[in-house]
């Protein structure tokens, strides 16, 4: 069901959260998800410290613009240096971050060459630097986001857990996969379950939450709270109907061409917050597939984007294809 979730020195009333998600999580995806829900938060995208720290006001636009039509946001952030973790820590706070987490769970090669993401889990002792350098440095809530040992020799669960809460972070968050493994492998669910029998702090449970009976599995681990990620792209109502599903009130799906409608409005504010079309419109061809995933010409339907020019071009194909 849906119930209160309290993070730190902060309580929300929902336990359902959109994750980070690379190239998607920006303010124009944010803000369609809290048009259509009220979740506990939303994230960023993963920010690498150095490109925080480093890069121009405009250049960083994408990672911090806020809309002020979005509701609680997390920053999350890629660090491999405990100085420049707590620099950005720092500026995320004075930017208006309502939590911030650290992101120990990416299995990319170019992050873990980096000694960030899931290469943080094989040195606990370091983690718990990067985590305090955190919390000494805000006052609001620092989460961390990781995998699991799965079925690999990784044997991380049993000490990552307890190292990560004595450390001080005010909540854990598990995606039930190892490092290792694609999105077709099974979640596991037993070892999400193991963190919230061991833990004090919540620990919200995260991996292929797309429906009500994947929803009700999460929350069976006795997690505090559930994370959509990948399945809220092209469907930024999914937590508001999860929502109505579990608190037994009416939901109204978009109709298809309603749908056709928010995919353009999301391709257009990133082209605002990118102050580029062109590369908005690269972007949609990422998209297309999901916001067309119940539409009969599917295949078609993503050709046509992928030839989009112009946002106009964009707007005529929804409206010939979602109907």
């Amino acid at each position: 069901m849906v119930k209160p979730l309290h993070i730190g020195n902060r309580q929300f009333a929902s336990n359902l959260i959109q994750g980070p998600l690379a190239g998607v999580s920006s303010a124009p995806f944010r803000r369609l998800v809290w048009r259509y829900s009220q979740p506990a938060f939303t994230y960023t995208e993963m920010i690498s410290c150095k490109t925080l720290l480093n890069m121009s006001i405009k250049s960083r636009q994408r990672f911090i613009t806020r809309a002020p039509d979005e509701g609680t946001l997390c920053f999350q952030l890629s660090a491999n240096d405990a100085n420049e973790l707590a620099e950005a820590t720092k500026l995320v706070t004075d930017l208006g971050a309502d939590l911030v987490d650290l992101n120990c769970g990416c299995p990319k090669k170019k992050i873990r060459t980096k000694h960030a993401g899931s290469k943080h889990l094989s040195d606990p002792s370091r983690l718990a630097q990067f985590i305090k350098a955190m919390k000494d440095n805000t006052t609001i809530p620092v989460s961390v986001k990781i995998r699991v040992d799965g079925d690999s020799d990784d044997n991380f669960n049993r000490d990552i857990g307890m190292v990560i809460q004595d450390a001080g972070a005010d909540v854990l968050v598990v995606h039930g996969r190892n490092w290792r493994d694609d999105y077709d492998k099974p979640v596991f669910y037993d070892q999400i379950r193991y963190f919230t029998e061991t833990l004090s702090i919540p620990v919200i449970g995260n991996g292929d939450v797309a429906c009500h009976d994947s929803l009700q599995a999460m929350l069976a681990t006795g997690c505090a709270g559930a994370m959509i990620c990948r399945a809220g792209v092209g469907q930024p109502w999914l937590i508001g109907a999860l929502s109505a599903h579990l608190t037994d009130v009416p939901f109204t799906k978009p109709v298809p061409s309603a749908i056709g409608a928010l995919f353009v409005e999301h391709v257009a504010g990133l082209a605002d917050l990118l102050a580029s079309e062109k590369f908005a419109l690269i972007q949609a061809r990422k998209f297309a597939k999901y916001y067309g995933r119940e539409i009969p010409e599917r295949r078609n339907f993503c050709e046509a984007v992928n030839n989009c020019e112009t946002l106009s071009d964009l707007a005529y194909q929804c409206r010939r294809f979602f109907v």
